[in-house]
């Protein structure tokens, strides 16, 4: 089935309009890209949004960039994927553009050190909210498996400092083993 233009270019918009207008990288952009195509424009699910969100997350590259890879080919294929990239990506990229060529004037300017500066505290607020948000989705479920993963994490991270990058690697290998015994015993996930 071919993809009207329409879906493209309306694609391209909402990539475009979130990733400029947008501080903070994926972790902000994703509750943002779920409120756009999953509650206003009905393109998806809730859960399937935040399995895109935990497979960016997992995958080398920018959040932001790999999430509107999935929704973009989701949504319409290889062209989709094309046309959310393109969309994620111009406007960091014209931003850069224009900030290199005043770069002088925007390392001295002391009301933009002091936007930036206010706008870490917004960045952590948003980050805090994700986190509330995406683990109240996960431990919606009745099981008690996501709840041990997420507080061991927790634990991991915050006391023994282990790498997050070791836990990433940790979590696949444990999903992958849980879907296979789960498999053999013949639930569904």
């Amino acid at each position: 089935m071919k993809t009207p233009l329409k879906v493209y270019w309306k694609l391209f918009r909402s990539t475009f309009h979130l990733s400029a207008f947008t501080f903070g990288g994926g972790f902000v952009i994703v509750p943002l890209m779920k409120k756009k195509f999953v509650d206003e424009l009905g393109w998806m699910k809730e859960d399937e949004m935040l399995n895109f969100a935990a497979l960016a997350q997992s995958s080398p590259g920018a959040t932001s960039v790999n999430v509107s890879i999935l929704v973009g080919y989701r949504i319409a294929g290889v062209p989709g994927a094309a046309v959310a990239i393109l969309g994620t990506i111009l406007p960091p990229l014209i931003l850069l553009s224009m900030i290199s060529m005043f770069y002088q004037w925007f390392r001295e300017n002391l009301v933009i050190a002091a936007v930036l500066k206010a706008m870490q505290a917004g960045i952590a607020a948003v980050i805090a909210d994700i986190a509330v948000n995406m683990g109240r989705n996960v431990t919606r479920e009745e099981r008690l498996f996501p709840w041990i993963m997420m507080i061991a994490i927790f634990i991991a991270v915050h006391f023994f400092q282990v790498n997050v990058l070791y836990l990433i690697l940790a979590s696949i290998l444990v999903g992958i083993l849980r879907t296979l015994w789960r498999e053999k015993r013949g639930n569904t996930l």
